[in-house]
């Protein structure tokens, strides 16, 4: 007969959750990883007392230029407490900047809307719609009463969201034509989208710009006008969505083959198989790469001030260039420029993590 021998305890399994965890992973994993954390930590030591010092605790925030040019002054923030309204704003009347705001509030509103799963519903593209007609009534007025604000006016935060949310909308189901096009068995329609691409994607954004706002009218019959905003959009529209086209293609050709032949063998037609198949493949293997374009182009509306449309960074040049007392602080001003691109940029990186893991549940 055999007796009882207990089977020794074994150690408990190690804590995989936690800020121990997380720093073991991140910054501890292997000795290079451990030894650039320790470089990194050593030049914060070093560098964030002397940048503290100047932008908070020697810093001046009232709207006063005197204490900024006392000896001794830290950061003179007081510029942006000057010159915020024009900052944001642009040129557009004083008294009508409610009407901006509004409309500025109101595009965010219909950008986090979209953004959210449960609102992916047909109700939202008729939100766009009424949304946007509402934006620009609010902007160029003329209706219900509201004085009439021409788009050379406009400027600031309300026209940097709106150049990049109409360009990336209009850019990205052009983009997707091109990419299936260049994809195409039809050599007239592969060598149309070729050219294109490879056309827009040999010059920069300045030239189509440039293009756009001053030659393109050229051809024009005498005394008719495009307006100046509608030229600049399409002109970004087209430069954007040649690049995305091309991210677009790389992730079709991504999906394996293997996927077509199945949904052919299903009976799918071309594009069946197109929507239902292959471009949810695509797109979900490409979406970093699209991301990195929706961000290019929210940071290159800073462009269109050379076709005299004062965005974020155009509106910041017009109000130091007006104020000599304030233009020794530039500096502090485009902080507060790149802090609000920040913002922008790092929420879009964010989402595009957020949608990621939502796509990988399956794998």
């Amino acid at each position: 007969m055999s007796t009882y021998a207990p089977i020794a305890a074994r150690p408990a399994p190690a804590r995989r959750g936690g800020m121990r965890a997380w720093l073991r992973a991140h910054l501890f994993a292997d000795v290079p990883t451990t030894l650039a954390t320790l470089a990194i930590a050593a030049g914060l030591v070093w560098a964030l007392p002397p940048l503290l010092d100047w932008a908070i605790w020697r810093a001046h925030f009232a709207a006063q230029v005197a204490p900024c040019s006392a000896e001794g002054a830290g950061a003179c923030w007081g510029v942006v407490a000057a010159k915020y309204r024009f900052i944001l704003l642009g040129r557009y009347p004083f008294d009508e900047q409610w009407r901006p705001l509004l409309a500025t509030a109101l595009l965010l509103a219909l950008l986090v809307a979209s953004c959210l799963r449960r609102w992916w519903r047909r109700p939202l593209a008729l939100a766009w719609v009424g949304g946007l007609a509402l934006y620009f009534a609010l902007m160029r007025g003329g209706v219900a009463g509201l004085t009439r604000v021409e788009t050379e006016l406009w400027g600031g935060l309300p026209l940097t969201l709106l150049l990049s949310t109409l360009a990336i909308g209009l850019a990205f189901p052009l983009a997707l034509l091109v990419a299936l096009g260049r994809r195409s068995q039809l050599p007239a329609v592969r060598a149309l989208c070729t050219v294109y691409i490879e056309g827009v994607r040999g010059v920069p954004l300045v030239s189509v710009l440039f293009t756009a706002s001053f030659l393109f009218p050229l051809f024009l019959p005498a005394g008719s006008q495009i307006d100046v905003l509608l030229r600049v959009v399409a002109g970004m529209t087209l430069f954007s969505a040649a690049y995305m086209a091309e991210v677009i293609r790389g992730g079709l050709q991504a999906v394996p083959r293997g996927q077509v032949e199945a949904a052919q063998a299903l009976g799918l037609s071309w594009w069946q198989t197109q929507r239902r198949v292959v471009l949810p493949q695509a797109l979900a293997a490409v979406l970093p790469g699209l991301m990195n374009n929706f961000i290019a182009i929210f940071k290159d509306t800073s462009l269109v001030t050379i076709v005299s449309l004062y965005e974020l960074t155009g509106a910041l040049s017009l109000a130091l260039n007006s104020d000599a007392d304030w233009r020794p602080y530039k500096l502090e001003a485009y902080l507060f420029i790149a802090a609000i691109y920040f913002v922008f940029c790092h929420a879009l990186s964010r989402y595009s993590g957020w949608v990621e893991g939502q796509l990988a549940r399956g794998r």
